[in-house]
């Protein structure tokens, strides 16, 4: 599992970007890719989006296609599931 609060961006020729410190994915389609990380929500936007790979237990995901831009939201945003976990401790 990631370390709290670590996160790594790698972007090959702005054709595939592998994520760490994946916490959930929100939503996606193959315009907009929303997820939450350990530093809060980040959103990939292109054309042609689709994940590559996906992994909840190592925190990792690969998103392919023709990557436009990649923008933080808020970082005290909670994903839902972290949230839900929260509570339920």
């Amino acid at each position: 599992m990631q370390d709290n609060g670590t996160q790594l961006l790698t972007i090959e020729d702005r054709s595939r970007l592998r994520v760490t410190g994946v916490t959930d994915l929100d939503r996606f389609d193959e315009r907009e890719i929303v997820l939450y990380t350990t530093l809060g929500e980040l959103t990939v936007n292109g054309r042609e989006l689709h994940i590559g790979e996906i992994s909840i237990e190592t925190g990792e995901l690969l998103v392919e296609g023709d990557i436009w831009g990649i923008r933080y939201g808020d970082k005290d945003k909670q994903s839902p599931l972290r949230l839900l976990g929260r509570i339920l401790r």
